[in-house]
């Protein structure tokens, strides 16, 4: 039976999360050799953990992409997914953790990583998922545990409710008091704790404690009120009715302590997740999805395996899914189960059936990607979650290294986007590239690389071009005159054409004050067209915007002139008359929004001037205490590497968003720099 008489659970799913190198990886190990699905735990520096399982994640050293694994634990099945905890890669967080019964969020007691830390419990608490708080590194910690409580409080916006205080000796806690249970557990390493006597001198601490976290549980029941207040002990069964109850409700973080690479604090916190997870009912009620109804899933995360085809990881919320069954996206996309899998990591076994609460690998799901539900049958399923991806900060453009490969770069670059929808790819004729944008430079860099590994598509980095303009300063007019004589008919165009600035952001403008009919009618259009065409290249060597063209006057001959001549004609003016006219270098620049801890603003605000920003103010984030967002207009040049600096300097969890506001004049030596890189 399930906890508290529900029945069988059924198989939960757990997301780990946490900021960057916080032990999640470690966590993960430590629970699959505990519930014996590994025989010894392997060590992320030497590259042979379940989690982190592709090349490029061994090769950093780091979480890139979800892994899962499914443990048997006391009779019950768990899939716990591992996410990346770099800024760069949280973004895969959003698709797996709604999908999920409730989530770890592994930290430390470690106040650099407290900005990490509450962008992760933020985007929990918007999403309204159950959450566990796993406080890592214990062994090693130097603080009393109530200060780390009070540390970590600040990141979550939830009540943190210790549910274990540590034993200490010669400064090393070498175990714990479960405040729940009344009990003092010793660790072992890489085995469960064994339980002991409740120390001398701890009973003290540990009442106050427990009276601590049986106050907060009474915040929402008046019957443990009154018992508290009359100094009755209230039944143990009725407290961890009353944990469940407040985690499943989301009125309190339970906060348990351990150390993943030892071991420690893993049964407990096993037992935990059994006793108190909310289940797939209670997920099912918090997605709005009905108990009844076709066999509906939620794709957590898509991977195209190379050869090994297309694998979505996905969680089935309601009825069984079997090899071959069709289904149908809720974009509409048509497709049929071609496998079903057990994954470990990245390591898959061929199953004949997926139940309700499984987490398991689906073969071949053609037009369903990472983000999207999917329901066997015909009739389209409603989608269950819209998680928007996050803005692009960096840009790279691509060129293959053989040109053989252009039409195999275009279809791995839409299966990686599919994998991954923080990606964007852009197709920029005008400027002769394509471009890949997401979250930073080893975001882009893990890209490129499995560019190279699982697609066979070597390619070539480099900056983004600037969409450099120019213009005019003055007014100048010039004549312009096309003849060629050659056997039979020849050619002949003149024209006379005034130019003029145009106010910023105008474009273009045309218009003839011809007269006389010096150039007859149904030459005028191709005048205009042979001005459009001068002007996708100035005398600066860029695009010319916010002119404007006036035909004034001209001649034609009644035989030799045609389209093209007067083409060629209002060109060759254009020409003539673009450098009397006060050529002037344009850069388009952008309004930016900066976000920074507040500590870090100072650094922040010194990155955008050195990079000729301009500070148009700061006030503080909405809703986030000891946030900032700087408002500020930043040159496109300057955008390039600022993510990187700015994450340099707030502990990698600065960030910005952009759109384009104006173009700028650009004089002096950042001009000289790019006229001298173009001519």
């Amino acid at each position: 039976m399930a906890p508290n008489g529900r029945g069988p659970a059924g198989p939960r799913c757990i997301a780990i999360v946490g900021p960057f190198q916080s032990g999640k990886t470690t966590l993960l190990e430590a629970i699959l050799e505990r519930t014996g699905a590994i025989s010894r735990a392997g060590r992320v520096a030497n590259g042979d953990t379940v989690g982190d399982a592709s090349a490029e994640a061994r090769s950093h050293g780091m979480s890139i992409e979800p892994n899962a694994a499914t443990v048997e634990f006391l009779g019950e099945r768990m899939t716990f997914v591992d996410c990346p905890g770099s800024t760069e890669f949280m973004h895969e967080m959003r698709n797996v953790a709604p999908a999920c019964d409730a989530a770890i969020v592994v930290c430390e007691a470690d106040e650099r990583k407290i900005p990490a830390l509450e962008i992760i419990m933020r985007e929990l608490e918007e999403a309204d998922i159950p959450r566990f708080l796993f406080i890592n590194k214990i062994d090693t910690a130097s603080r009393r545990v109530q200060e780390t409580l009070s540390l970590l409080q600040r990141a979550s916006r939830t009540p943190l409710l210790l549910r274990q205080i540590p034993i200490w000796k010669d400064g090393i806690a070498v175990g714990f008091i479960d405040l729940a249970l009344e009990r003092a557990f010793i660790y072992r390493e890489h085995a469960p704790s064994e339980v002991v006597d409740l120390p001398e001198g701890e009973t003290l601490q540990e009442r106050e404690a427990r009276f601590a976290m049986l106050e907060r549980l009474a915040d929402y029941d008046d019957t443990l009120m009154e018992d508290l207040i009359s100094e009755i002990e209230p039944p143990k069964d009725r407290v961890f009715d009353d944990l469940a109850k407040e985690l499943k409700e989301r009125h309190v973080v339970p906060a348990f302590i351990g150390s993943a690479e030892r071991g420690n604090g893993v049964t407990r916190l096993l037992k935990a997740l059994r006793h108190e997870a909310p289940t797939l009912d209670d997920t099912r009620v918090r997605l709005g999805i009905p108990a009844e109804g076709p066999p509906l899933a939620q794709v957590l995360k898509t991977l195209h395996m190379g050869q090994g085809g297309k694998l979505s990881l996905a969680r089935v919320l309601r009825g069984a899914f079997h090899e071959g069954d069709p289904v149908i996206g809720a974009r509409g996309a048509e497709s049929r189960v071609g496998s079903l899998l057990a994954v470990t990591g990245g390591s898959t076994t061929r199953i004949a059936e997926a139940n309700a609460g499984d987490t398991v690998g689906f073969g071949r799901l053609e037009g369903i990607g990472t983000g999207d539900c999917f329901a066997s049958g015909k009739s389209r399923p409603e989608a269950i979650l819209s998680v928007a991806p996050p803005e692009p900060v960096y840009a790279l453009a691509l060129k293959v290294k053989d040109r053989k490969d252009d039409v195999r770069l275009s279809s791995a670059l839409a299966k990686i986007t599919e994998e991954d929808p923080s990606l964007v790819v852009e197709s920029r004729p005008d400027m002769g590239e394509i471009r890949i944008l997401g979250q930073g430079e080893m975001h882009l860099r893990v890209a490129v690389e499995k560019l190279a590994s699982r697609f066979q598509v070597g390619v070539e980095t480099g900056r983004p071009q600037v969409a450099y303009r120019e213009t005019i300063r003055g007014h100048a007019s010039a004549r312009g005159r096309h003849r060629k004589q050659t056997g039979g008919h020849g050619q002949f165009g003149d024209v006379m054409i005034e130019i003029a600035p145009l106010p910023r952001g105008e474009g273009f403008a045309f218009q003839d004050k011809i007269t006389g009919g010096v150039v007859p009618r149904q030459y005028i259009p191709s005048v205009e067209t042979g001005v459009r065409d001068a002007i996708r290249c100035g005398p600066l060597g860029f695009p010319v915007v916010d002119l404007a063209v006036t035909l004034t006057d001209g001649s034609y001959h009644t035989v030799d002139s045609s389209d093209a001549a007067f083409q060629a004609a209002a060109k060759l003016a254009l020409a003539e008359a673009l450098p009397k006219a006060k050529p002037v270098l344009l850069e388009p620049v952008l309004s930016a929004e900066i976000t920074i801890p507040t500590e870090a603003l100072s650094k922040a605000t010194g990155l955008v001037t050195a990079r000729r920003g301009q500070i148009l103010g700061y006030n503080g984030r909405p809703g986030w205490d000891g946030w900032d967002v700087i408002s500020a207009t930043i040159p496109e040049a300057e955008i390039g590497d600022l993510i990187v600096e700015l994450r340099s300097v707030t502990a990698g969890v600065g960030t910005f968003s952009t759109r384009f506001d104006h173009m700028a004049e650009l004089s002096g030596k950042p001009a000289e720099h790019i006229l001298h890189k173009t001519h």
